[in-house]
Order: C-alpha cells, then structure tokens, then sequence
C-alpha cells in the first residue's frame, strides 16, 4: 500500500467510504517543515484583505495565492460568488489581496467538497518557484514491512498509484530499521535513484534526512511530499506536503493535535470525539450503537441485507460509562434522518448491564420519539435485558443481530 492513511475507521458500502484522520490544513504541514530546516517556499498566511501589512517585505517575482481548505482539486474549483479557481499565481502584490478578498469568506467548491463547498478562512501566499522536474517522496509505516518504508520515484507531481501500476519500474521502496533509522549511504541513493545529479545529489540527500528526523520526532505515520521539486535555481523543495500522525502519540504531540482545525468537520464527529466516542455519518435512516469497528461492519451489512440502510455508526468501545452511552443517544438523534435506533453490543470489556441503565436513562432523559431495538449478548446479558424488560420502556428486544436488524428495519414500516 503506498499511501496509507491514519484511520479511526474506515466502513465501506455500496453508498459512501469514509475516513477519519488528523486535519491539517497545507500552510500547518509547511509550518513543521520548516522549524523541521526541510527546504520549502516562503509564505504568508492571511485571513482577510486588511492582513496585508504581512505582505510587506515579502517581495518575490511571482506569487502563488492557495485557498486553504480540506479538500483537493483546488485549482479547478469554484467559489459560491462565481469565482474561478482556489489556486492563483501573480507577480502584483495588490493583485494577492484582490484574490485574497474573493476567496476568504466565501465557499470553494472541487470535486473533493460537498456540494455546498467548504468555507475558506485562510489563503496561503507563497513564493512561486520555477520547478525544472518534480520527484515523489514519502516515509510511512507499512504493516506488510512491520515498520517505516521510505518510497520514491523519479515521476513525481502525479497520482504515484498510477506511476506504481503503469511503470513499477519508476518506484523504490526501501524498509528502515526503525532503531538504526536511515544512513547518509540510502539517502545519496535514493537521491540518485530520483535522478538528482552533481551537488543537487548531497542537497537531496540531506532534505531525505531531515524527513525523516522530522518522521520519528512528531511520531509520523506518514510523510508525502509530492512533489519533491528540483528548481531552476539549483535548490530541492518540498513544493507540496501530506503527514498524517499516530493518534496514539497525541500526549506526546500535544501541540500538533492542537493545531487540528475541526471547522470542516461534521460537528457530531467533534461532539463524539470530545466523549471518547467514535462517529461516522452515513446515508441512511438507522442509527447505529455498537462497541467494536468489526461490530459495526457487520451490523451494517446485515441491516442492507434486510433492505435498510445505515445512517450512521457510533462505537462507545470498551470503556464505556453511563453517561457516555446518553451522549451517544444525543449524537444519534440529533440527526434528523434517523428514524430507528439499533444497539448492538457484545459484551466482553463492556457490561451489558452498563450499556442497559444507559439506554434506560438516556430514553428517559431525551423522551426518545423513534424505535428503539436492542441486541445485547456477552458479560450480563441476561441481567442487562431484564433490566430493560422491567424498565417499562417501549425498547425491542432481539435474539441475535439478523433478528435486530429484522426488528430495526420493520419499525420503519
């Protein structure tokens, strides 16, 4: 797998695939690249046309203007006002605060976005730089590999899935010992292996180690550089950059997490995130509560079986409180187009009787409206539904999960 990306979970239906992973916005990667002494443009970040004292002293020859925002396809979008473009290049510095005045404020819409687009709050302006030949570089964690690969190719500023397919040739992969990390001897290697020639082979070479110096110390999973630029005035550039982190690693990287921008977020995610909860929105009418990612996967396959569909999964995991699971139901139903609730757990961390008093409570303190079905199998299972059974509730009740997604999608009916 040469691009890799941190996951929280990923479910993937005949309706929609989605990932959960870390945000940085272009400008924040570039941020940590240069306190890191990896090569890269000067820029400025504005956040509306009255910042443009920053521009002063930043003369170049040419300007590139980059709406920031969590999406790709940039150069070929277009703004809610009719304006063409999320990326521009100038050499007029009153021309910068011109784009910069039609994007900040208003929604860029790509290929990438939903259809309404997402707000721009920031616009990047960097120093053009005359690229002579692009180079792909990226550090990653490869499970096949038990640890970091370093992977390059020649033809970089490309889709490297479609390099590695169509001239596999053109890809080098080489594992690192995560103990010894990457010589001076593979890095001249891999700068030639791009096709760096003269002095640019020792500048190449040194950026491939400040990379992944930079890797190791922010607990990386991945760095994509793409491309890793060789300019006309003999420097290599990390032009454009992607690092994704170990969620794990957060107490140690606390600044970087921080940096985050959950703006462009579904705001149920964040909400979810901030309980230690785990949320991912779908298409459908039937709310998901479940304790496990496999879990959650299976009972959305079987709710399609039974011809529902899925319009979320929310996993409390293995921890989970009282008041977590009505925070969960809070997070379900603030969703207008649930209309059925399904729980599903098995109980092996989790009590079962636990997950009851919560649903108990939380049907209570919200006056639940929609159907409710419960399937609960594992530790205090049988305490668990006779707690429910007594609870006066209107809660169905399910043997197993085909039975539970029976139930779930004939309440809709």
């Amino acid at each position: 797998m040469l691009c890799s990306r941190l996951a929280r979970f990923t479910y993937q239906t005949a309706l929609r695939s989605q990932v959960r992973y870390l945000n940085l916005l272009e400008y924040q990667s570039k941020e940590l690249l240069q306190e890191n002494g990896v090569s890269i443009q000067a820029f400025k970040v504005l956040e509306s046309k009255k910042d443009a004292d920053k521009l002063q002293g930043f003369d170049v020859p040419e300007y590139v203007v980059k709406a920031q925002i969590l999406a790709g396809g940039r150069g070929k979008g277009h703004f809610d006002n009719g304006f063409k473009g999320g990326v521009h290049i100038t050499k007029k510095p009153s021309e910068v605060i011109d784009l910069v005045d039609k994007m900040i404020g208003h929604r860029l819409i790509t290929k990438q976005t939903p259809k309404e687009g997402i707000p721009v709050r920031k616009v990047m302006v960097a120093r053009s730089v005359n690229i002579i030949r692009e180079t792909y570089l990226c550090i990653l964690m490869d499970r096949q590999s038990n640890g970091p690969v370093l992977i390059a190719s020649p033809a970089g500023g490309v889709d490297i899935e479609a390099v590695a397919e169509k001239t596999p040739e053109l890809i080098k992969t080489v594992p690192i010992d995560i103990s010894k990390g990457v010589s001076g001897e593979q890095c001249v290697d891999i700068a030639k292996f791009l096709d760096f020639k003269g002095d640019l082979v020792e500048k190449a070479a040194r950026e491939i180690e400040k990379l992944w110096q930079l890797f190791v110390k922010v607990d990386a999973v991945q760095i994509e550089i793409n491309p890793l630029a060789e300019t006309s005035d003999g420097q290599v550039i990390s032009v454009d950059a992607k690092l994704n982190f170990d969620d794990n690693a957060q107490f140690r990287q606390k600044r970087i997490f921080e940096l985050e921008d959950d703006t462009e977020l579904d705001p149920r995610e964040v909400e979810a995130a901030k309980n230690n909860l785990n949320y991912v929105a779908m298409d459908g009418n039937i709310g998901c509560l479940v304790n496990g990612a496999g879990l959650a996967m299976a009972t959305m396959d079987i709710i399609k079986l039974n011809g529902g569909n899925p319009a979320n999964f929310l996993d409390v995991g293995g921890g989970v409180k009282e008041d977590q699971v009505l925070k969960a139901f809070q997070i379900l139903t603030s969703d207008s187009n649930v209309k059925a609730i399904l729980v599903n757990v098995f109980g092996g961390i989790v009590n079962c009787s636990t997950i009851a008093k919560g649903i108990i409570g939380a049907s209570k303190t919200l006056q639940l409206k929609v159907p409710l079905v419960v399937r609960l199998a594992g530790t205090n299972a049988e305490e668990a539904r006779k707690l429910l059974a007594e609870s006066g509730l209107p809660i169905k009740t399910a043997t197993d999960l085909d039975d539970a997604a029976k139930k779930a999608v004939a309440s809709l009916k």
